[in-house]
């Protein structure tokens, strides 16, 4: 049988095992006894009887402030999120028949993008007989890879999937 492990440590009347290695709450080993006998030191500290590593053998329990260990464990975790650097993806829609002027402003957006730090998805959709000349579309990313290649480097290169062209780039350095 297959079982899943819980995110949630057993404390406490949860522990049902014969024998448990027991460790302090000053972290000193106080050696190997019964759950019974463990819940009842841990009772006389009025503190918490955890089970830290349930796959040992036989499975070991801290005494510890149970509550205090679950706000500690929540704080770090929110502490690391909060240092997470989350990287989304910004597009640039160019067409076929795009202006110079038109397409340097398009530029100009994905390089602010990119020096944001997120990647970059650069797409032409073909409409009616636009599709007769995916040359021309290849043209056009290549013009925007040239421009953009100081600061990024093409993550996937141009490619028609049905009738749209996507290329994908990165800010340099990330690859």
């Amino acid at each position: 049988m297959l079982s899943i492990s819980k995110q949630e440590q057993q404390i406490n009347e949860e522990i049902r095992d014969k024998e448990v290695r027991l460790i302090s709450d000053e972290g000193e080993q106080l050696g190997i006894m019964s759950a019974e006998e463990a819940l009842k030191i841990a009772e006389e500290r009025n503190l918490d009887l955890v089970k830290i590593a349930p796959m040992a053998k036989p499975p070991v329990c801290k005494i510890m402030d149970y509550g205090k260990f679950k706000f500690e464990k929540a704080k770090k975790e929110k502490e690391a999120r909060k240092n997470q650097k989350i990287i989304e993806t910004k597009e640039i829609r160019l067409s076929l028949n795009i202006d110079t002027h038109d397409f340097d402003t398009k530029i100009n957006h994905a390089k602010r993008f990119i020096a944001e730090g997120n990647k970059l998805k650069v797409s032409i959709r073909f409409r009616g007989r636009e599709m007769a000349h995916p040359e021309i579309g290849l043209t056009i990313m290549q013009r925007a890879a040239e421009a953009l290649a100081e600061c990024a480097s093409i993550e996937k290169p141009a490619k028609l999937e049905g009738r749209q062209m996507l290329m994908f780039m990165a800010p340099k350095g990330t690859k």
